[in-house]
């Protein structure tokens, strides 16, 4: 497979940027300026050249939306890290994901242990319907409360149980955790995730774009294509 990478500068593009080309599937990225030594241009026409297989968007909102939309309505399969999408923007992207038959696939959180974690959550609220999350990032991160708060909190709300409240802590020190507190009679369930360094993403990148260029439409979220990121038996 043949991936580019938009925001392939930033502190998640460099890291998958060096993942792909440890695997020999990096083909190019995207970024402001161009950088012929590691195959960075700055024009989405120049990516189209490079006849890619897929195309990673790393990049922040509003770029995010009008890069992922031109790569769809190019026929370019398109996993999206980027927070902060809008349930409009969702709904345009998947109509022109169906209409162009590609896949799209929106993914909040690229580690394997965070999908597990709002799995879990999912099975946890049928039994214990009052909830809240706490999620923790670093101090640089832009939105509030994080993309993965927003989805476990509707996984929550539809597996039975109550919208939940979300708290954000933005603190140096950080990087990405989450806590997902249930409480019942008696006792309270905590759901923990925490990841230490963004080498824990490479994983979920890799099995997103693998599955994005067999799907047609728009998904959402690592946990559609978490049993084939999984070991094999």
């Amino acid at each position: 497979m043949r991936v580019a990478v938009a925001g392939a500068m930033g502190r998640m593009g460099t890291v998958a940027r060096e993942a792909l080309q440890r695997t020999g599937e990096y083909c190019c990225g995207l970024a402001r300026r161009s950088d012929a030594e590691h195959r960075i241009v700055a024009s989405f026409d120049d990516v189209i050249a490079e006849r890619p297989d897929a195309l990673l968007d790393l990049t922040t909102q509003p770029g995010s939306f009008q890069i992922t939309m031109a790569a769809v309505q190019r026929g370019l399969p398109t996993v999206v890290g980027a927070s902060g999408w809008s349930d409009e923007q969702r709904s345009a992207l998947g109509r022109a994901a169906r209409e162009r038959a590609v896949g799209a696939l929106i993914v909040p959180n690229f580690s394997l242990g965070a999908a597990l974690m709002m799995r879990f959550s999912e099975v946890a609220a049928r039994y214990f319907p009052d909830a809240e999350i706490v999620e923790l990032h670093h101090a640089g991160k832009k939105d509030a409360p994080s993309g993965t708060a927003r989805e476990t909190a509707a996984l929550i709300e539809r597996s039975g149980g109550k919208r939940p409240a979300v708290h954000s802590v933005r603190l140096p020190g950080l990087l990405a955790h989450q806590r997902v507190l249930f409480g019942g009679a008696g006792e309270v369930l905590t759901i923990a995730h925490d990841s230490l360094t963004r080498e824990s993403f490479v994983a979920g990148m890799r099995a997103a774009l693998q599955a994005v260029v067999q799907r047609r439409g728009l998904s959402i979220g690592l946990d559609s294509v978490l049993d084939a990121a999984g070991p094999k038996a």
